[in-house]
């Protein structure tokens, strides 16, 4: 009689583990083409950013945020290095001029006459001009007080209109429901203030030309000194 051999196949489970291998080894792959896509925009992110940065720093928006950071530090070294004041008085010299009516005799003599004290007696006029923007700056970028240079310097153009075409940039700043106009220009990688429009300033520095003539000058000083003494602001 013949005997019926049970035999047990021992190698029957191999396939089914070998595909649980394969699996994991699929979803590993995936992880790791997801980490090294997320790496490469982390690393696209960070460079972008660099670069915008860098962009940022040449504009006229980054030059003022370092001059509200130096003005509330009372750094004045690099105020007056962004502050090209012999432009500013001259321009505000002008704007005091155009008060004048046209129709004035004086307002025509009026530019050869002010040149001469502007040369000679610049030192009073200039430190009126420096002393008076010195207080408005810090008085405008009092909301900089306190704060880290990265935020007052992504926050300017919230208290800023800035209008720039080449190297030259028209601001706006409008802070404590006060206004002042400036006209800045690229000096190599930074931008300095080269005038000023407000009739405040305007107004000392036509007080600092009236200080500046002589009591005794001729009859065409006493004539622009009246004049000046005059205007409406």
């Amino acid at each position: 009689m013949k005997r019926n051999r049970i035999v047990i196949n021992l190698d029957q489970n191999q396939p089914r583990a070998s595909r649980g291998s394969r699996s994991r080894g699929g979803f590993g792959r995936v992880l790791m083409f997801m980490a090294i896509v997320l790496m490469l925009i982390l690393v696209g992110v960070a460079a972008g950013g660099y670069f915008w940065w860098r962009h940022y720093q040449s504009g006229p928006a980054y030059s003022l945020a370092l001059l509200a950071d130096a003005a509330q530090r009372n750094d004045s070294p690099t105020v007056d290095g962004m502050l090209d004041t012999d432009k500013i008085t001259a321009d505000l010299i002008s704007q005091v001029r155009q008060k004048l009516p046209a129709s004035s005799s004086v307002a025509s003599l009026l530019p050869s006459q002010l040149d001469p004290v502007k040369n000679s007696l610049s030192v009073k006029v200039k430190d009126t001009v420096h002393e008076q923007l010195m207080k408005e700056l810090q008085d405008l970028s009092s909301v900089a007080q306190g704060k880290p240079f990265i935020v007052v310097a992504l926050g300017v153009r919230y208290f800023a209109d800035i209008k720039q075409e080449n190297n030259v940039a028209q601001v706006a700043v409008h802070v404590k429901d006060e206004q002042i106009k400036l006209t800045m220009q690229a000096e190599g990688e930074r931008w300095r203030i080269v005038a000023v429009q407000d009739e405040k300033l305007a107004k000392m520095v036509a007080d600092a030309v009236v200080r500046s003539m002589p009591s005794n000058g001729s009859q065409v000083q006493d004539s622009i000194r009246k004049q000046l003494e005059g205007l409406k602001w």
